[in-house]
């Protein structure tokens, strides 16, 4: 059996799949809560929409790095590599928009707080933040999580479903939040690609490097298979699609 858990947290929906030893018990409850708290943590840290958060006090030049707490440092690093990564197409600081680490904190923030998931013994569980995921199966006979993709044309409609019995998925598109990545290096949105989703180990370079590949537009695919451990899906501007 599977028990479910919905919560909006960070102006998305998170929601929760257990399945195994413990799924609707006090301590699946407990972890669940767990999760939520770390999430609307790194919401008062992080979020550019509240004039309140370290982020946003960083970006206005009123504190330094080292006046905020310890993951801003973090989440930054891990921005600037991936700039380095990229080319320069992700960046977390960008001309005309300031601090902006929305490209690297979802996923990131995601993955910390499934830590407390992975406390629950014999128990698998699907965690997703805003439709990036990221899965465990420890029973060997149980079925793989699958992953519907949408079109990013037609979000009603389903591209492809991902088997994925550990690890992470993550997808970046304009499908539901409109053309919101740019290559930083041009500050233009994408025209070619509709939509790409990553597949990997860590939900945090998944997020990472959908948003990357996005961004690259028609070299989506190909910076994707020079990214190793990496699989996924490329979607179009004219619906046809490439697998990665």
């Amino acid at each position: 059996m599977t028990t479910r858990y919905v919560e909006h947290v960070m102006g998305l929906p998170i929601s929760l799949a257990l399945r195994g030893a413990h799924t609707a018990d006090g301590r699946a409850r407990a972890a669940w809560a767990e999760v939520v708290e770390s999430l609307r943590r790194v919401d008062r840290v992080f979020s550019t929409y509240r004039p309140d958060s370290f982020v946003s006090r960083l970006g206005r030049g009123e504190v330094d790095v080292a006046d905020c707490p310890a993951e801003v440092a973090e989440v930054l690093a891990l921005g600037e590599l991936a700039e380095r990564r990229s080319d320069g197409a992700f960046r977390v600081r960008r001309d005309g928009v300031g601090l902006d680490p929305s490209g690297v904190v979802k996923g990131w923030a995601a993955e910390r707080a499934a830590v407390h998931l992975e406390a629950l013994q014999d128990t698998d569980f699907c965690l997703s933040a805003g439709g990036d995921l990221l899965c465990r199966t420890l029973d060997p006979d149980a079925d793989p999580w699958r992953i519907g993709i949408e079109d990013p044309h037609d979000p009603t409609r389903l591209v492809a479903v991902v088997p994925v019995f550990t690890g992470a998925v993550a997808t970046s598109g304009a499908a539901h939040r409109g053309q919101h990545v740019v290559d930083a290096r041009t500050g233009r949105p994408p025209t070619a690609v509709a939509s790409v989703t990553v597949v990997t180990a860590s939900l945090t370079w998944a997020d990472i490097d959908a948003t990357t590949a996005y961004a690259l537009d028609r070299d989506a695919a190909s910076w994707l298979s020079g990214q190793p451990g990496r699989r996924g899906l490329v979607v179009w501007s004219d619906a046809t699609t490439t697998r990665v």
